[in-house]
């Protein structure tokens, strides 16, 4: 049945998704983007976890559903996985924070992803591919099944490994052993990354990217593309004509610009 529902809809000219990320700020965002990127586009359903993510990808057997790799319940590499008996047709694009480990395993560009936060030069170059695969390419199982394989190894060995609670890092010629409480946010410097705390700025030899997933994520969030800050250590957030905004800090006084995917972290606020 799943095929021939799947056949009706392409040959039928109606494209449809479905999107399943757990953090409503990235899903709402992916939504606004996709739908401003790929008008014909129509997303049937939207999820904040993989178990509601493969009921509806049963239920509606979507053209395409970007998964994100973390989520509550079933991963989105396990609703990866069912989509080969449940739904065959689906073109899976996965949805991944900044990291090399995800990065390296998609080499061989027969699955594609998205980064966090979605930047739109990169879905519009999704969306060509997947543009061009649909109704002509069916979904490569085969190398979907091994980047699942890949990328779950990484992703295990991730989760076994504790939030980081201390760093070293440069202080002109000195090596300071800093509390990860004690950071007020962390900024990407090309190959480094700054560190900085009340008492001013270290220099941390390991890119931002290779951090972020180490970081306990209840306090630390990405409010940029460079920029993680610790929430304890904000103290207002101002907001410009067009929706983005600048968060005044507690104890440092500069100021940390919000992209307009980040602020709904602070509508309370």
């Amino acid at each position: 049945m799943s095929e021939i529902t799947a056949a009706t809809q392409t040959a039928s000219g109606r494209i449809t998704a479905v999107i399943a990320e757990d953090e409503q700020i990235f899903r709402d965002a992916i939504v606004r983007l996709v739908r401003a990127a790929w008008p014909e586009l129509e997303i049937v359903a939207t999820c904040a976890d993989g178990n509601s993510a493969l009921a509806a990808i049963s239920e509606h057997q979507p053209t395409i559903a970007f998964l994100d790799i973390r989520m509550p319940g079933l991963t989105g590499l396990e609703v990866a996985t069912a989509l080969v008996e449940t739904s065959p047709e689906t073109q899976v694009v996965f949805v991944t924070a900044y990291d090399q480990y995800a990065l390296n395993a998609f080499e061989s560009g027969a699955v594609d992803y998205l980064l966090k936060p979605v930047e739109e030069k990169r879905l519009a170059a999704t969306i060509e591919r997947l543009k061009k695969r649909v109704g002509s390419e069916p979904p490569d199982t085969v190398a979907l099944a091994a980047l699942v394989r890949k990328l779950g190894g990484a992703l295990d060995k991730r989760v076994e490994e504790p939030p980081l609670e201390w760093i070293t890092a440069s202080v002109g010629k000195e090596t300071r052993l800093i509390s990860v409480d004690d950071v007020i946010y962390f900024q990407s410097d090309s190959k480094y990354t700054v560190v900085m705390t009340a008492d001013g700025e270290a220099l941390l030899r390991t890119p931002l990217k290779d951090i972020v997933g180490r970081l306990n994520p209840t306090y630390f969030k990405q409010v940029h593309r460079a920029t993680v800050v610790n929430l304890r250590a904000v103290a207002a957030v101002t907001r410009d004509e067009s929706g983005r905004g600048t968060l005044r800090l507690k104890q440092r006084p500069e100021t940390l610009a919000v992209s307009l995917t980040f602020m709904p972290l602070f509508k309370n606020m």
